[in-house]
């Protein structure tokens, strides 16, 4: 396997987008580069609140081998980010409930409170267009989007929400700041 502290740090931050429920059980993805060719990332019967070293699979980008059979179904997806955006170091996909809520009726999120305006103005919601052909299509749209995006996030209509970062901590504020504000947006519209 690979450096502990890297499966360890995973593990702490999956336990808490988990209990934040950016995650659920056995939905979403989680993983780190570990060299230029390498990454470690979920199992896909991997449950998000009780990680250790046995729910995660060190992948090569380049190459797929055995260990891809076990790896979580958006593997190829964080391969492709890793092969074409360099400076991803952590890449995250979850469904946060806000967010994907706000996203089933919405084109792009106008943020009202300070931390989501600050830190985002303004994320659009991308729209898959046919969920039948979604996944035959997601690695290259959301690796193309991610790409262009200069705020390393990407909305998927319905889908949830992949973001990147170069920095772990970074990664994580972003998740927050946008499930915390698309909550607050919701909470806004029952008053």
């Amino acid at each position: 396997m690979t450096d502990k502290k890297t499966i360890n740090l995973l593990s702490s931050i999956c336990s808490i987008m988990f209990r934040k429920n950016f995650f659920g059980i056995y939905h979403g993805a989680i993983s780190a580069k570990t060299d230029q060719h390498r990454f470690l990332i979920n199992k896909s019967d991997s449950m998000f609140d009780k990680m250790d070293e046995n729910a995660y699979c060190d992948l090569s980008i380049i190459t797929q081998d055995y260990r891809w059979n076990t790896a979580s179904m958006d593997s190829h997806i964080h391969a492709n980010i890793y092969n074409n955006i360099h400076e991803a170091k952590y890449i995250a996909f979850g469904v946060p409930l806000y967010t994907t809520a706000y996203s089933l009726t919405h084109d792009k999120i106008v943020f009202e409170d300070y931390f989501g305006k600050t830190a985002f103005n303004e994320l659009p919601i991308y729209d898959p267009g046919d969920f039948s052909t979604w996944y035959n299509r997601n690695g290259l749209e959301i690796t193309k989007y991610l790409k262009e995006s200069h705020n390393h996030v990407m909305i998927i209509k319905g889908v949830g929400t992949y973001v990147y970062d170069r920095d772990i901590n970074s990664l994580l504020k972003k998740i927050a700041i946008l499930e915390n504000s698309c909550r607050l947006l919701s909470l806004k519209s029952s008053f």
